[in-house]
């Protein structure tokens, strides 16, 4: 298949939830120039291009320092050669998967990508297919100005996150690792810039996610003679199931309220809280077990503070009239950094406390390290600067848990840096469209995704470590 159609292909098919493949050998374009700072002013025609789905990335494919690869069959790895080997690449990460999207509900078909209001509504508008033509535009319209990055970096763009990136993620930095590379930091969704979140808190600020929660789905079962309903058990099989899974509803796993990095969020967030809030912040040793029941109200806050419980799937019953003989439900299990999943394994147990339940443990996934945020973390501090030139009005950059699962925990065999962050506002009532009806992104917003990473990328060809951030806090 020829490269230019592949170019055209990949950019239509990602807005409709289908991976392109390709098989050619590239195509040989532009040369190596060293160019000054660009400014991210795009023209009219430019910013028009950006909606228009349909618009391939011509530049990008045809160029000679660019190699662009498939991996496991759907995946998408590209190495943009710099000029200076002497510098260590990095990543940007993306996924081009989604979960799926019934019509209803839908205010617009949920994968027209139509344009509505200033609004693209579509599913992967946010989550995360965003970022996948973000990144893929801004170094379009780098390479049309006849840049190229003095650091390499690499672009990732997995087939199968939202179904664990075993055949995506994983291979590509399998065959990362084989080549002997090593990265001084990945750049993956997983954090936003928030507004309105956080009650009394008037600012919008940037929270990027310096770890991520680990994972544990569970299989509970019940097994039981069958028999005829006329004459039934005391219990059942889906009695007995029932009450263990509400038993784990009723009992939550414990606050971790002060540890991880949500510590470090709170501290350096206690002085932008108006009076009084900012003195009962700034003197958690004696209000924190305040502030730790306040942040359980909202489940968005809960997740960050503990490991939680979601029962997802119920499987039972085959007759009306039929005792059944078996019961199965499956438990979710997000686990706090503090937290390891064999901890969160015997809790599990020790909280249904039924010897007739047993457990079968389908998936796990240990929480991720936390990476580093100080001034010496390269990643960290060139996400803040670019923040400071994108985004003036948001001066306050803090690091956080990511409480969902990304594709950049397969690649911690490759970097300690990995930071998690998508440059979209995002309030309250935006979480819902996140694997839910009426996913959207503002046209602007989408707009401003590209200018953050057209400026990050020649960010990161500095010649010396980003200069830290002067606001105090």
């Amino acid at each position: 298949m020829a490269r230019q159609y592949v170019c055209k292909a990949l950019a239509a098919l990602l807005l409709l939830g289908v991976a392109a493949v390709s098989t050619s050998k590239g195509l040989k374009g532009k040369e190596h120039q060293r160019v000054s700072w660009i400014p991210s002013q795009f023209s009219q025609k430019e910013r028009v291009t950006m909606k228009e789905t349909l618009k391939a990335f011509p530049t990008v494919f045809r160029t000679s320092f660019i190699q662009h690869e498939v991996v496991g069959e759907y995946s998408h790895l590209l190495t943009v050669r710099g000029s200076d080997p002497r510098l260590q690449p990095y990543m940007l990460l993306s996924h081009i998967d989604v979960v799926p999207a019934p019509d209803q509900g839908w205010e617009v078909p949920p994968f027209s990508g139509l344009e509505r209001d200033g609004f693209i509504y579509g599913r992967g508008t946010l989550d995360n297919k965003n970022a996948v033509m973000a990144i893929l535009q801004a170094l379009e319209l780098l390479l049309i100005r006849n840049y190229i990055p003095r650091r390499s970096f690499y672009i990732a763009l997995g087939h199968d996150e939202e179904v664990l990136g075993a055949g995506g993620a994983q291979k590509i930095s399998a065959l990362l690792q084989a080549r002997g590379v090593q990265l001084a930091f990945i750049v993956d969704e997983g954090g936003f810039i928030l507004d309105d979140l956080v009650p009394s808190f008037t600012k919008p600020f940037a929270m990027v996610s310096v770890s991520e929660k680990g994972a544990l789905t569970l299989m509970l079962q019940v097994n039981m003679t069958p028999g005829h309903s006329a004459a039934p058990p005391k219990e059942t099989s889906i009695g007995i199931l029932a009450a263990a899974v509400s038993r784990l509803e009723q009992t939550p796993m414990p606050n971790m309220f002060g540890s991880g990095p949500l510590a470090m969020t709170l501290q350096q967030l206690a002085s932008e809280f108006p009076f009084p809030t900012n003195i009962v912040m700034n003197n958690l040793w004696l209000f924190g077990p305040f502030v730790r029941r306040a942040l359980e109200r909202s489940p968005l806050t809960n997740a960050v503070v503990r490991t939680t419980t979601a029962v997802t799937m119920f499987r039972a019953g085959v007759k009306e009239n039929v005792i059944p003989p078996v019961a199965q439900a499956t438990v979710n299990f997000r686990i706090h950094p503090a937290q390891t999943v064999q901890e969160v394994l015997e809790l599990v147990k020790n909280i249904v406390a039924d010897d007739r339940v047993q457990f079968h443990v389908l998936d796990t996934f240990d929480p991720l390290p936390v990476s580093p945020s100080d001034d010496q973390a390269l990643g960290y501090q060139l996400i803040r600067q670019t923040l400071q030139s994108v985004f003036p009005e948001v001066n306050i950059v803090v690091p956080g848990i990511c409480i969902g699962m990304t594709d950049s925990r397969h690649y911690s065999n490759l970097t300690t840096g990995i930071y998690r962050f998508n440059p979209v506002y995002l309030q309250p009532r935006d979480f819902r469209g996140l694997h839910g009806i009426n996913e959207k992104i503002s046209v602007q917003g989408y707009e401003t995704q590209v200018k953050f990473i057209f400026e990050f990328i020649q960010n990161a060809d500095a010649d010396q470590r980003p200069v830290p951030h002067l606001h105090e806090l």
